[in-house]
């Protein structure tokens, strides 16, 4: 069945890339009663199917990306229960000063900024007048207290124009807390 669907597709493309005239040349030839083009819904689906698997597989590279920095820098917390279900747009590892140490291609694409920019920053730099005071203040003390934090916080891209995003901060330790993980999805 699969392979009569695909073979479908293959001739629906096809034809539907003949002039009328052409079509008319070999219309006879078709086993269908009506012969006619028709719409490429199956390359729609292909395509949907397509997209949603890649950002699959960079979700995956990213979390991969994670589990090795957690190798090296020997963090005990169990990324598996993180990431279970965790749908992200942005990852971001900061050591314990809160300073960049990396961050993945999602960052880039919510932010406009490059990954050689945020690297050895705050996540501060981009916070501005629009940014909750309250939010701020909640980060900076669950933070101090070696808490997660989980909320919503408005930010400036690099060309100023403002979006919102979830956050979630987790601290990430080995003895002790030597880095942050924050996860990030855009608002709508």
């Amino acid at each position: 069945m699969a392979y009569n669907l695909s073979k479908m597709a293959a001739l629906d493309l096809y034809l539907s890339s003949l002039s009328e005239k052409e079509y008319d040349k070999i219309k006879h030839q078709l086993n269908t009663p009506e012969a006619s083009t028709m719409p490429l819904m199956s390359w729609d689906l292909f395509s949907e199917n397509h997209f949603k698997t890649l950002k699959k597989l960079k979700m995956n590279t990213d979390i991969n990306t994670v589990k090795a920095f957690a190798e090296k820098a020997k963090w005990k917390n169990e990324l598996d229960s993180i990431f279970k279900n965790q749908n992200f747009e942005a990852l971001i590892i900061t050591d314990s000063e809160q300073k960049i140490q990396w961050v993945n291609d999602g960052f880039t694409e919510m932010t406009g900024y490059s990954k050689k920019h945020a690297l050895n920053k705050t996540p501060r730099f981009l916070q501005g007048p629009s940014t909750s005071q309250k939010t701020k203040t909640k980060i900076r003390t669950q933070l101090t207290d070696l808490k997660p934090f989980k909320g919503i916080i408005t930010n400036y891209r690099k060309d100023n124009s403002l979006y919102k995003c979830e956050v979630k901060i987790i601290p990430m330790y080995s003895q002790e807390v030597t880095h942050f993980l924050a996860i990030e999805k855009l608002v709508v």
